[in-house]
């Protein structure tokens, strides 16, 4: 971790093809592990004070002038202000244009395995994750934009054609993510839409939640760029009056 995190504030592992959703106050450094290697974590943020609000992957990309997120890049909302900053990256590369898995998609790519007959070994997409956690603060299908995938990287050729890079995804890789104002986190850990496996694959991830150190004028997410300075401007101005 880039900044001084001085304690562990909560731990939890969140097993593969599953879904999972929290709020997590500014301030708060969010680590993601792969520990396995081969994870993916899709990903969405809303502000649950104006739940209108929410992640804006076009803005987040043009803004940084890049196709990926790594360390440095600053998660945008659609009214200009930042919901997180990546502050450490062992991974390097993360898709926001891919988007996730849909039941048709996993229907035929891996078969019907629903919960009656498969109990936990049933097979979830990222869609129906998102739709399932969503639900909790009043979200629906609506509401849903183009997510993150933590820990895949998609690469693109001269033709345009997107490419899954299926060794990318290391055991231990870790990414943290420092929160610029408090957020609504929903999350989930369903194959890719693009991973070619075979078998569907359940891979877990760690999530550990740590106490951040105060943002100093010299951070590297905040000087990346000066698009990234106004951001950093107008969430300020928003938590002033939040």
């Amino acid at each position: 971790m880039s900044q001084t995190n001085p304690a562990l504030i909560y731990e939890d592992r969140l097993p593969g093809g599953t879904h999972w959703s929290l709020t997590l106050k500014r301030g708060t450094v969010l680590r993601l592990t792969d520990i396995e290697g081969g994870a993916n974590v899709g990903m969405l943020f809303y502000n649950p004070v104006n739940l209108l609000e929410r992640y804006n992957a076009p803005d987040t990309l043009k803004c940084q002038h890049t196709f990926k997120l790594t360390r440095g890049h600053c998660l945008y909302s659609d009214m200009g202000r930042i919901f997180c900053s990546v502050i450490d990256d062992q991974s390097g590369w993360h898709d926001t244009v891919c988007g996730s898995t849909t039941r048709k998609m996993t229907d035929e790519k891996w078969g019907l395995k629903t919960y009656q007959d498969h109990r936990n070994g049933w097979t979830l997409n990222g869609h129906d994750s998102f739709l399932v956690e969503g639900a909790k603060y009043g979200l629906n299908k609506k509401d849903l934009a183009a997510n993150v995938n933590w820990f895949t990287k998609v690469e693109v050729d001269g033709e345009g054609a997107m490419h899954f890079d299926p060794n990318h995804a290391a055991a231990g890789a870790s990414v943290d993510l420092r929160f610029e104002m408090d957020t609504l986190v929903l999350m989930h850990t369903c194959p890719h839409p693009l991973n070619p496996a075979s078998d569907y694959p359940r891979k877990p991830v760690l999530y550990q939640l740590f106490k951040g150190a105060a943002v100093p004028e010299d951070d590297p997410c905040k000087t990346h760029c000066p698009e990234n300075e106004r951001g950093f401007a107008n969430t300020r101005l928003f938590n002033l009056t939040a």
